[in-house]
């Protein structure tokens, strides 16, 4: 138990010394403007904090994610192709279909889609 211990001990020192050695002797810049921005985050993140976000930006990320989760969701529909019967298949795809059309329609209709402004 002490032997473990002891090792744990080692290795959380020589961590340390590899994360401190890298630190200093690492080229990268904390000052640097380009690295130290989010890549297409839609804001500049230099400036002040309290200009107003782009509710445009934020629309189309939300679009994209609940898209995304639905694809994820459709996995398991093909899987459920195997286990049980056609009928039952059919009618939850078409079910799931439907309901990804409604929510098309709906950000269409909102004018959600419009990637021009």
């Amino acid at each position: 138990m002490i032997m473990l211990l002891i090792l744990s001990i080692i290795i959380i020192i020589l961590a340390n010394i590899i994360m401190i050695l890298s630190s200093l002797l690492g080229k990268k810049s904390i000052w640097d403007r380009e690295k130290c921005s989010p890549f297409e985050c839609g804001f500049d993140p230099m400036s002040s904090t309290r200009i107003p976000f782009s509710l445009h930006f934020f629309l189309i990320t939300m679009i994209f994610l609940i898209f995304d989760v639905e694809i994820a969701l459709i996995f398991p529909i093909i899987k459920l192709f195997k286990m049980v019967n056609f009928i039952i298949w059919t009618k939850i795809s078409f079910f799931f279909i439907i309901m990804l059309l409604i929510g098309l329609y709906h950000e269409w209709n909102q004018t959600m889609l419009n990637w021009i402004n």
